[in-house]
């Protein structure tokens, strides 16, 4: 399972509650609502964007592979390279997390409605 591959970026984030892709700026998107929560766009390599708590931006962005997403750096988003030192559980770790934070920006009566329940 790799999040760089469509099939299996769209089979796994697919069957959390709410979700729903839009193709849209040369890329993937990945919404939970109406908020993107997660990008697929492949440029000169694979890239995955995506929201990071404020806690593991300066860490993640410090590894090789990880930077500031453009125009989203200032929002705590990443930018993850394919050759990134993450593996799959770990990738799917902060997709999940940037799903989370994302979600919890949606007012609770969306949530209720997508089926989100946020610990």
């Amino acid at each position: 399972m790799s999040f760089f591959e469509r099939h299996s970026f769209d089979t796994t984030l697919e069957a959390w509650p709410g979700v729903s892709f839009v193709d849209q700026w040369e890329s993937h998107v990945a919404k939970v609502g109406p908020k993107v929560f997660a990008v697929l766009g492949q440029r000169e390599d694979w890239r995955l964007v995506i929201k990071c708590a404020e806690e593991s931006f300066e860490i993640l962005t410090a590894l090789d592979g990880i930077s500031q997403a453009p125009y989203f750096a200032r929002r705590k988003w990443i930018s993850i390279s394919d050759d990134s030192p993450l593996d799959a559980q770990d990738l799917e770790h902060y997709v999940r997390r940037s799903y989370e934070l994302v979600a919890k920006g949606l007012t609770r009566k969306l949530r209720a409605e997508l089926g989100i329940a946020l610990g």
